[in-house]
């Protein structure tokens, strides 16, 4: 038995030894839905059960983040070990009542919050008893509902890593091909090289890696893509700082000069962009720094400033071309005559909201654009 002597010794705040901890919230279901800016739906699920007294941001949160979406098997069973008891076992799919259902029915998601707080819930408890964290079975039982109980309440919450990929495997016995993740085997103290992307998952919140000035090698520029992308794939973040990455127009060791630290740093952030943070929606984490003495200091700190006004000038101007698009369609649909309707000479508004437009520098290939929607029935 793992159980210590000396091992934790977990009293009682919340809950009573042989109730449900989750007994003590009223649940019911809900239907979910998260609209965009202009009305239309980002997300939506319904029926999903969770505490009466969650807000509408936290029920969007944990549903829209945190219930894993895909792979739950709708049959499970237990995975009999002699020093675990029945009640911390794992679960694995149970392949012969899954061939029961249909093949598209056998697999599902997270609807109750219930499953997903147990899950992390559990895992912590399991891998305590495995590793002798406990005094006996009574405190590790008493750990695993305190945590039920504070999860549910809000009373306490791990980091989005853990909350995406803890306990998959032990809830669920999902599995998946290695990453190219490390872990430290506490029974031997030795770093080994994962095997399953979700037995010994990525639960961590930040990273901070180093980078050196190669560009292919381990270590090197686009090794780092390639780690950062591992790390964003299963919600983590990562900083790294760039000081030994040569400026522009240093030397080449194969002659030639560098092309400078900012056109990597724009391609390593180009990738962030692209990578759904835990699979969901959140931009990937990535924190950029840099030595003062660096050559490309100054290039560096406007860098940002100069991102920025980008996106001023994508909002403002497109907005910009959308109230001078719309004013030449209404010239447009207000006209009377169907068959004059584009002849500008009869349909003075229509050529007054054109000349506007190309005044307001709106360039004349989006004007003729618009001139084509309208002929095809935009409004």
């Amino acid at each position: 038995m793992p159980a210590k002597v000396n091992g934790l010794k977990i009293g009682r705040k919340f809950t009573d030894a042989g109730s449900d901890p989750f007994e003590k919230l009223d649940w019911k279901k809900r239907d979910v839905e998260i609209r965009n800016f202009d009305g239309t739906v980002a997300f939506s699920m319904d029926n999903v059960n969770l505490p009466d007294n969650y807000s509408q941001v936290a029920a969007n949160v944990l549903a829209q983040k945190y219930l894993r979406k895909a792979g739950i098997p709708k049959k499970l069973r237990k995975v009999k070990e002699s020093d675990v008891p029945s009640w911390l076992q794992k679960s694995v799919p149970d392949a012969k009542a899954l061939e029961s259902l249909p093949e598209s029915e056998r697999t599902g998601e997270e609807i109750d919050g219930k499953h997903t707080f147990r899950r992390l819930a559990g895992t912590w408890t399991y891998w305590g008893w495995k590793h002798g964290y406990f005094a006996s079975e009574k405190d590790a039982r008493s750990y695993y509902d305190e945590m039920c109980y504070m999860l549910a309440f809000q009373m306490v919450s791990p980091n989005s890593p853990q909350w995406f990929n803890t306990g998959l495997n032990w809830a669920y016995g999902i599995e998946g091909p290695p990453q190219g993740h490390y872990f430290v085997n506490p029974e031997t103290g030795e770093l080994e090289k994962s095997t399953n992307a979700y037995e010994h998952p990525q639960p961590h919140a930040c990273f901070i890696q180093s980078v050196s000035d190669d560009l292919v090698n381990q270590g090197g520029i686009m090794d780092l893509w390639t780690r950062e992308a591992r790390l964003f794939k299963f919600g983590s973040g990562t900083g790294s700082n760039f000081s030994r990455i040569r400026g522009e127009g240093e030397p080449l060791s194969g002659g030639g000069m560098s092309s400078g630290l900012m056109s990597f740093l724009r391609i390593g952030d180009r990738a962030a962009g692209a990578i759904k943070s835990g699979g969901t929606t959140r931009r990937a984490a990535k924190m950029v720094s840099l030595d003062m003495d660096h050559p490309d200091i100054e290039h560096f700190i406007n860098w940002k400033l100069t991102e920025e006004e980008k996106v001023a000038a994508l909002v403002a101007g497109s907005q910009h071309l959308q109230n001078h698009g719309n004013e030449i369609l209404a010239a447009i649909q207000a006209h009377p005559e169907e068959e004059t309707r584009f002849n500008q000479v009869v349909n003075k508004p229509l050529a007054k909201s054109i000349s506007l437009a190309l005044k307001a520098y709106i360039p004349e290939n989006l004007v003729a654009r618009v001139l084509e929607l309208g002929e095809q029935g935009f409004t």
